[in-house]
């Protein structure tokens, strides 16, 4: 698979790969020049959430406690103005036997894997998906390869990076690490070539199904606490899955008036391909080099059509910066004693800020933690950019410049969170819908149908909009 011929003659065959892989036939499901029946590609795995529930209980997978924040609720509340300070709650993922929500993605992927006859699974990821993978395959029997971004043409990796890697290896995974760049796509096409593995994708339909319980614990646990579903919910945004099932969940559980807030750390400016830029940055998911591409163009995935459709759901996205998400990381273990990894708390950041401006009796919550490590600890991360040369101080963190310095506040008070204009986000959806269609080829009205689902708007606004840039 060595050289360019290598890599022509994999990339050449992608979509017969993906197909055996999972034994889905993505052409099915075209019925328009950009459309396709989203909803038929989830039912057609034949899984209800019920059912999904089920698999994940035999594995000791959800379930989760949802947490009441009651001392971090009185901060916000004593810097908030009189009356305003929402109740602050939290699902705390980290319960799951691997510590993150992404176990139940694994479980239902680890399962179909198995009910298929295949002897192992094979994950492209960084993050704690392939942990999560990695035990639910030990679990079942089955053999684990992780394919790791990992670290930059020096050979530097994030310790957090480096973290996830102990973890993997520790369920008995075999893990594979590459640097940054195409690679790693190339290198995962092949073992799923090789090894007839199943891929268990964070994009696939199994994928979502599997958080969709996420979204429906929480809605009914805060119903059966507080005798009402919650005003919002707040999800870390990266890809795109985590978001997308959980909002999914909570209207299954009935919570139709629940407002779905997606919050990511702003890098603006640094790109996630770029060697130079790999190490520069603090957090490896959760973070906007991941979530503005994945929500601007889902399908840019490792899957010909991506079940994780974040426009479709998110009520507004708003941004936070790392040294926030590092200082609410410190309140939430000095306050609450809940030590927890740095993904769950971004979106805690966000809750923070957007507690303060609610009324005292509205309930807000941040639906996942993570498990923490030495890796995953913001001291490790801060030593790491301090050797890149990065800037660590106290003060205002919209001060901020990503990959330059991180601005860590010196007062509660100074967490605010930096709305993205979801308008704007809409177009350059839009913007990419038009750019990917073959030359000649025009939409009909399935596809304006289609594009208005995708961007929660109106036909009549896509069609506004698509007259605009023709």
């Amino acid at each position: 698979m060595s050289g360019e011929f290598g890599y022509a003659k994999i990339m050449g065959r992608r979509d017969e790969i993906i197909k055996a892989s999972l034994g889905i036939d993505y052409s099915q499901y075209a019925n328009g020049a950009l459309a396709f029946d989203y909803e038929r590609l989830l039912s057609d795995t034949g899984y209800t959430i019920d059912q999904v529930r089920v698999v994940q209980r035999r594995t000791a997978v959800g379930d989760t406690p949802l947490l009441e924040l009651e001392n971090i609720t009185a901060l916000v509340r004593a810097v908030a103005q009189p009356g305003k300070g929402a109740r602050i709650f939290v699902k705390d993922e980290a319960a799951n036997p691997s510590g993150s929500f992404k176990d139940r993605r694994a479980a239902l992927a680890v399962r179909e894997a198995k009910s298929r006859g295949h002897v192992g699974v094979a994950a492209a990821t960084s993050g704690n998906f392939g942990a999560a993978v990695a035990s639910q395959a030990a679990k079942a029997g089955l053999r684990c390869v992780v394919v790791q971004e990992a670290f930059d043409s020096r050979g530097i990796a994030q310790p957090e990076i480096a973290e996830k890697t102990r973890a993997c290896e520790a369920y008995g995974a075999e893990v594979i690490r590459v640097s940054v760049g195409p690679e790693l796509f190339f290198v995962f096409l092949g073992v799923l070539e090789e090894s007839g593995f199943f891929n268990a994708s964070l994009y696939t339909p199994y994928s979502i199904l599997g958080i969709e319980t996420l979204g429906y614990e929480l809605a009914q646990q805060v119903q059966q606490q507080c005798g009402r579903y919650p005003d919002l919910v707040i999800a870390t945004h990266a890809g795109g899955g985590n978001l997308t099932g959980t909002a999914r969940g909570l209207k299954q559980a009935g919570a139709l008036d629940t407002g779905v807030i997606a919050a990511s750390v702003d890098l603006a400016g640094l790109h996630m391909a770029s060697d130079h830029d790999f190490n520069r940055k603090s957090f490896t998911t959760g973070h906007t080099g991941f979530s503005m591409p994945f929500t601007t163009w889902p399908d840019r995935a490792d899957v010909p059509r991506n079940a994780a459709r974040p426009l479709r759901y998110m009520d507004r996205f708003v941004t936070v910066t790392q040294g926030e998400v590092f200082y609410i990381t410190q309140v939430l273990a000095e306050l609450e004693g809940l030590e927890r990894g740095p993904a769950g708390n971004t979106s805690l950041a966000a809750a923070f800020a957007i507690a303060r401006e609610l009324d005292r009796d509205r309930i807000v919550v941040v639906q996942e933690t993570e498990y923490t490590g030495a890796g995953k600890h913001p001291l490790a991360q801060l030593n790491l950019a301090k050797q890149l040369g990065i800037e660590v101080r106290r003060g205002d963190p919209r001060d901020s410049k990503p990959g330059q310095n991180i601005v860590i506040p010196e007062c509660p008070s100074q967490i605010a969170v930096a709305d993205i204009d979801l308008d704007q986000v809409r177009r350059s959806y839009l913007r990419n819908a038009i750019e990917s269609l073959p030359e000649g080829v025009r939409l009909n009205e399935v596809d304006i149908e289609f594009l208005a689902a995708e961007t929660r708007s109106s036909q009549d606004y896509v069609e506004e909009v698509i007259d605009e840039m023709s």
